[in-house]
């Protein structure tokens, strides 16, 4: 196979009102702020794919290929530029495909080497890229690596973190790291006491030796392998966790190991791991300026995560400090201040997220849908690059209550057994299957039953019970997403602050003015132009004027609106 460039997406909104936004500058085609030099991804908006609860194409009750293939079209329409697939590699499927067997074969509960190349294929046609994610930190307890060290191979073992334990036999872990997922971070190899390999996550995720060069070597042919079938990125799995401190010291805490926080840690955030993804930004551009590594790093400060978008490093990073912020003007405006400092200090951008995989959705979290439709176009409003979970866009709360006996979270599962709980078991409820239809046994996520069961009233959220009604948060999630891609000043451009009332954050952009109402009641304040877009979707111009002073508005309660300045 020979590398083949992406398509860029058409720069013509085919779906655009006729009414939409038009300037000097952009008299309707390609609008202003698409400026390929600068690089697709710096403005980008990227949909997630949790391919396992995506879309069903042959009824077994599980997301595969060549269901993200048939709703392709939806993605195109949504007017997102990117989408990023969650591993579908051969996989006992242990921890949701995060732990590989085989990185260059695809699970064939998933589909085949044919799905995930028309994929590409198809996606390209739709002016969509397609990111990869990859899972460099661990593979699973299958691999044949893995499964060599087992058996005494010394040279595979290396590849891996095998030690002696403590205590007279051996008995006790070699040291007190402690799992993501709850327990130690350490389990017996099976048939040799006193031995025990390193897994930061579940035990089926042994974690690989990065000092060794033959891992190097293998996932630079990994990263070849997909990059050369057309895939124009990768995300790169816990890409702060690869390196481990020398001599894998104790922590000394005995404290619960968490993906972030304030506690520096010998096994995350390692000053080593950032040679690795210099390596790989030289192994990318070889590929053309387009290809992309995008890094899950949970690093504790903006300033630490800025080091993982450096000019020679990755192209981006997840900007989980955004994402825990709450329901709070002082927090948000610090968190957005910092992202940005940080990342311009590097010369990079900013990237926005409120939910994904591993996170309650953002609706529960910050407790309703109209405060997760106002983050939402705060978010579509900032600088930078903005991913979407599947299923944001129809206001998916997570599913709190799923019986014990049908969850597959590792966390959970460990959780039950050791009363540690890594990440509270929660992961399950913001991966339940997407609804389709407003029928059918699993509301047109598959033939049959969903792998995990739908809530019964999911009907009414989804897609085709939300589309062409203006009040729904699908629809105001398409307007927003043709309105960023035609105003010139969204993007990759400068952001200032404006005056606003006490729980109110407001911010100009070229062109437009976004503003945030935290507060539980409306607010008035002056009219800072004319409306194009509001979270709220009842409230027009006219009723926001009606019982204020001339030229003042009233802001409903937790709301968020654009205006064209």
């Amino acid at each position: 196979m020979t590398p083949r460039p992406a398509t860029p997406r058409p720069t013509t909104p085919a779906t655009a009102p006729a009414d939409a936004p038009r300037t000097a500058a952009d008299p309707g085609p390609a609008p202003a702020h698409r400026t390929p030099s600068l690089g697709w991804w710096r403005d980008a908006v990227i949909y997630q794919v949790y391919v396992r609860s995506f879309a069903d194409s042959d009824g077994d009750g599980v997301g595969d290929l060549p269901g993200v293939r048939k709703r392709l079209p939806y993605l195109a329409e949504l007017g997102v530029d990117a989408l990023w697939l969650t591993p579908f590699y051969a996989s006992p499927q242990a921890d949701g495909g995060y732990d590989v067997a085989d990185y260059r074969a695809v699970d064939p509960r998933l589909g085949d080497l044919a799905d995930a190349e028309a994929l590409v294929d198809e996606a390209h046609a739709l002016g969509l890229r397609v990111i990869l994610d990859i899972v460099p930190n661990h593979t699973s307890h299958q691999h044949p690596w893995f499964q060599r060290a087992l058996a005494g191979d010394a040279g595979a073992r290396d590849r891996y973190h095998f030690a002696r334990g403590k205590g007279v036999r051996g008995e006790e872990p070699p040291n007190d790291w402690q799992s993501v997922f709850g327990g130690p971070a350490w389990s017996r190899v099976p048939g040799e006491p006193g031995l025990w390999y390193l897994h930061l996550f579940a035990p089926q995720q042994p974690d690989l030796n990065w000092r060794n060069p033959r891992v190097h070597e293998e996932f630079d042919a990994v990263l070849r392998f997909w990059l050369d079938l057309g895939v124009d990125g990768f995300r790169i799995d816990v890409a702060h966790g690869m390196v481990k401190a020398e001599g894998l010291p104790d922590i000394g805490t005995g404290a619960q190991a968490r993906m972030v926080g304030a506690q520096e840690l010998p096994f995350f955030d390692q000053d080593g791991v950032h040679e690795i993804h210099r390596a790989w930004r030289r192994l990318l551009e070889s590929y053309g300026p387009d290809r992309i590594g995008v890094a899950e790093a949970w690093a504790p400060t903006p300033e630490r995560l800025a080091l993982y978008v450096r000019p020679d490093e990755c192209h981006q990073a997840f900007n989980f400090h955004f994402l825990r912020a709450g329901w709070d003007v002082a927090q948000l405006r610090a968190v957005i201040e910092e992202s940005m400092a940080a990342a311009t200090t590097v010369g990079a951008p900013t990237t926005w997220v409120l939910s994904n995989h591993d996170v309650v959705r953002h609706r529960t979290r910050l407790g309703s849908l109209a405060r997760a439709r106002a983050a939402a176009l705060l978010m579509l409003a900032l600088p930078g690059s903005v991913y979407l979970y599947q299923g944001e866009e129809l206001g998916l709360p997570e599913v709190t209550e799923l019986p014990d006996e049908v969850r597959q979270d590792p966390a959970f599962l460990r959780a039950a057994r050791e009363t540690a709980g890594g990440q509270e078991g929660l992961r399950d409820g913001c991966r339940v299957p997407m609804p389709w239809t407003a029928g059918g046994p699993s509301f047109g996520f598959g033939p049959g039953e969903s792998w995990l069961p739908q809530p019964p009233g999911w009907g009414t959220l989804s897609v085709q019970a939300q589309t062409g009604d203006p009040l729904s948060t699908l629809e105001l999630y398409r307007t927003a997403l043709r309105l960023r891609r035609l105003l010139p000043g969204l993007g990759d451009t400068a952001m200032q602050w404006l005056r606003a009332p006490e729980g109110v954050l407001a911010l100009s952009r070229p062109g437009l003015v976004c503003v945030l109402n935290t507060r539980p009641a409306a607010v008035e304040m002056p009219a800072p132009g004319e409306l194009l877009l509001c979270s709220v979707p009842e409230e027009s111009r006219e009723s926001m004027e009606a019982g204020a002073g001339p030229g003042r508005l009233r802001l409903p309660a937790n709301s968020c609106t654009w205006w064209a300045a």
